[in-house]
């Protein structure tokens, strides 16, 4: 057996065309996100709690 066939009402249902659809967990999903995130994402040298923190001293000493 070399897959599985999905009915062609669910794949209407889920506007799957003809081809290949992967089946994954949510937690495959969100992984890959992550990764793709990550590869695209600046690393920044600064912590962004330390620079919103830095932020709120500034603005309460401006008060």
């Amino acid at each position: 057996m070399d897959g599985v066939v999905v009915p062609a009402e669910i794949r209407k249902a889920l506007n799957v065309q003809d081809g290949e659809a992967r089946l994954t967990t949510r937690l495959a999903r969100l992984q890959r996100s992550q990764e793709i995130i990550q590869r695209c994402a600046r690393p920044s040298p600064n912590s962004v709690v330390d620079e919103l923190i830095a932020e709120r001293r500034a603005e309460s000493e401006g008060e």
